[in-house]
């Protein structure tokens, strides 16, 4: 089999990040196909041998895209087409239709209750969304929350399939020579209390409220890894709060690790350098920066997380539900440092969010979207992977996991209930394995 993934833009973000960490496990051949932004994740994707084309979109409303898709999706006669994200959605499952393919997949990875990837939902998003999902085969929830979201917009619970997304928990796990060394390179004093956030710098993920509970407390410090519209406006805040010299605006930072020079802690080192980890974004989709905090063993505070608070309370025990406001968050995190540094075991939610897991999961789907075509094309055999010419320049059950429907029934599938082979993809694997981690 022969797979396409087409995703609006290839930035640093969430859904981008889980993208390439989902092909590292995958036992197809994958290609990735972006509509915009080839940025520093297609560079990523290109060093783990996977092909990146650069479709040239050059908005939402450049029409002339759609052809070109369908005809570079028709020339690489791909098998199945997996889209990304609002845009690509939309452009992707009609492309894939024009081009014939026999399935078509959609993963939702950013639906909250008032926005889709920073944009309100409003009627005429919400009408193309639902018009775009009727012409796959399947999609995939990153989570029961956002499950529930798409089956309260009228897309039938059948056609919605539970794929968390996934870590590799051995990325995250802590060291306390790490610790140190990560502390020296970013100027942190050794015995600091360090409060850390990771996430896109927008103002959904509210991270002004974070800035102003560690300044409220002398002698905190803050590690804040992420870049976006929001930096220059959080190191005016921190200033007039006079806390510039504790608040740490780290820019972006690889999820998979240190800068090949070394010189640059990424996520998993900062991770081992934290005390505690906040999340204060009052909409999420999924919270994979909260399961990753978890894996390095770190106490967690979160306003909301559908990863965590989907599940029973004892999958993440490390983890405190809070509310929105600044002055609980500053009463949390002093109790946090009045408890001092702790690390915690790694909690059965990360064995859960297991990228393998997560992998197995999708490999369901795709049986399923073969099973059921998208409307419109025949059931006919998969066509024969081959080159065609480019258009376009350029591991064992949780004791956590649910039953094989969502929340409340309704008969909506959860990846893994099927064990059929996708064709031609070969044998699957879900040997246990350590466990990290646009629009």
């Amino acid at each position: 089999m022969k797979a396409l993934h087409v995703i609006t833009g290839l930035g640093v973000g969430g859904a981008e990040q889980q993208l390439r960490l989902l092909l590292r496990h995958m036992p197809m051949p994958c290609d990735v196909l972006t509509l915009t932004n080839p940025g520093q994740v297609a560079e990523g994707l290109r060093a783990d041998g996977v092909r990146v084309v650069h479709l040239g979109m050059r908005g939402n409303r450049d029409l002339g895209a759609l052809p070109r898709l369908a005809r570079f999706i028709r020339n690489g006669r791909y098998d199945l087409v997996h889209t990304h994200l609002y845009r690509a959605c939309v452009y992707g499952r009609l492309a894939a239709r024009l081009a014939g393919v026999r399935a078509v997949v959609a993963t939702e990875h950013s639906l909250g209750e008032a926005e889709i990837e920073g944009r309100p939902l409003t009627g005429g998003v919400r009408a193309l969304y639902l018009a775009g999902e009727r012409l796959g085969s399947a999609t995939v929830a990153v989570s029961d929350t956002v499950a529930a979201r798409l089956e309260g917009w009228g897309v039938p619970a059948s056609r919605i399939h539970v794929v968390p997304n996934g870590i590799e928990a051995a990325r995250f796990r802590f060291d306390e020579g790490t610790r140190r060394a990560t502390r020296a390179r970013t100027g942190l004093p050794e015995r600091a209390f360090v409060v850390g956030g990771v996430g896109r710098l927008v103002p959904g993920k509210r991270f002004d409220v974070l800035v102003r509970a560690v300044a409220a407390l002398p002698g905190a410090h803050l590690l804040l890894a992420g870049d976006g519209p929001e930096r220059a406006a959080l190191r005016t805040l921190a200033a007039e709060l006079g806390a510039q010299g504790r608040i740490h605006l780290l820019g972006e930072r690889d999820p998979f690790g240190d800068s090949p020079d070394g010189r640059t802690p990424g996520i998993p080192a900062l991770l081992c350098a934290m005390d505690v980890f906040v999340s204060p974004s009052k909409e999420e989709a999924f919270g994979l920066a909260v399961v990753e905090a978890l894996a390095a063993g770190l106490p967690v505070l979160h306003v909301t997380c559908p990863a965590i608070d989907d599940l029973p309370a004892d999958r993440a025990p490390g983890a405190r539900r809070i509310g929105p406001g600044t002055e609980e968050l500053v009463a949390a995190l002093r109790g946090q440092m009045e408890a001092g540094a702790r690390r915690l075991p790694a909690p059965p939610v990360v064995r859960r969010y297991d990228i393998t897991r997560t992998a197995a999961q999708l490999l369901d789907v795709y049986a399923t979207a073969f099973s059921t075509p998208n409307p419109g094309t025949a059931t006919a055999p998969a066509p024969a992977p081959g080159p065609g010419p480019d258009p376009v320049a350029a591991q064992g059950p949780d004791p956590g996991t649910a039953s094989a429907t969502g929340p409340g029934g309704g008969g909506r599938p959860r990846a893994g209930a099927a064990e059929a082979a996708v064709p031609g993809a070969g044998s699957r694997t879900t040997a246990d394995a350590p466990a990290p981690g646009g629009a």
